[in-house]
């Protein structure tokens, strides 16, 4: 796909989309009811240190999800019934009929092959949902849940996520992660060629990563086999460690000028056929604690644009294969 021929600095998600499907298709998020092997105790507890699962997904912040059908976590057309609902708050905002069915919150992979396929199955069935994506851990997809997510990828375009974050153990140890890098290879190792696209979450400005820390990050996802990646800036949201340690001045955030120009670097190193499905990163404002900055998407969003034309730069200028 020649997205510079389209005016573009790098391969953005909606792009890719309407290239694939000819229309507008937008991601209906889904709360499956899971946890995680960080949160329950399997390989630590009280989970990641910046997360707090209701400020980046709108299922988990409805506390009766499906009310107009009376559905409750567990109950038969459950699934459906979240569906129904997000995307009628989709189409007042956007022009748009057709959904990607997107299992977000938590480690939508973390329970045995009987349990999920229902679960799969019930989103992909809706009549509306063209393609699905599903978020989870890279620690967390043993051989039979591959095989499992390989079935479906060969019924409809899909997407799994794997929340990479950084390729160095020490962040990984700072944010109470529970595993260490290794678990990603292995686990892009045993996707690979299985006919569903990768994609992994990474985040920009942890504490103690220097610029040459994030760039390494950035080469490696560029040489993985990765058909896609999310790319935030660290933000702290309400009720987590995080926002205990940004107000007591124990972690500095990324300011907006640092961020842009760490994310220009970073995209400069990825191939130009991989998808970039996010650039920044925001929370509602009543979870939000900082950066100021990152609430204004649409200022980022020219602040990226504005750097790449003045480096007369885009995605890939410094890809090394």
């Amino acid at each position: 796909m020649d997205w510079r021929a389209e005016g573009l600095r790098y391969f953005g998600y909606s792009y890719y989309l309407k290239q694939i499907f000819g229309f507008r298709v937008q991601r209906v998020s889904i709360d499956a009811g899971f946890t995680c092997p960080n949160v329950d105790g399997t390989v630590a507890t009280g989970g990641c240190t910046f997360c707090d699962n209701r400020s980046f997904s709108p299922s988990r912040r409805l506390p009766v999800l499906g009310q107009g059908q009376g559905k409750r976590k567990g109950d038969q057309g459950w699934i459906t019934s979240q569906m129904d609902d997000g995307m009628a708050r989709i189409r007042k905002r956007y022009k748009c009929e057709h959904f990607m069915a997107y299992f977000q919150p938590a480690t939508n992979t973390y329970a045995p092959v009987e349990v999920l396929r229902p679960l799969y199955e019930e989103a992909i069935s809706h009549p509306d949902v063209v393609a699905m994506a599903i978020g989870t851990r890279q620690d967390c997809v043993p051989d039979d849940v591959l095989d499992l997510l390989e079935e479906f990828g060969a019924r409809v375009p899909l997407t799994v996520e794997y929340g990479l974050q950084t390729i160095h153990d020490k962040s990984l140890e700072w944010m109470n992660r529970g595993d260490d890098h290794s678990s990603f290879v292995d686990a892009m190792e045993r996707s690979m060629g299985r006919g569903f696209e990768l994609c992994a979450h990474i985040m920009l400005g942890l504490p103690g990563e220097s610029h040459q820390d994030m760039m390494a990050t950035a080469r490696e996802v560029a040489s993985c086999g990765l058909d896609a990646v999310k790319i935030h800036n660290l933000y702290a949201v309400e009720n987590t460690p995080l926002a205990d340690q940004v107000r007591s001045g124990e972690v500095k955030l990324m300011e907006l000028d640092e961020y842009v120009s760490t994310l220009v670097d970073f995209l400069e190193l990825l191939p130009k056929s991989m998808v970039v499905e996010r650039i920044s990163g925001e929370a509602p404002r009543d979870y939000f604690v900082g950066p100021e900055w990152s609430m204004d998407k649409s200022a980022v969003l020219r602040s990226v644009k504005e750097e790449f034309e003045r480096r007369d730069s885009w995605q890939g200028k410094r890809f090394e294969s």
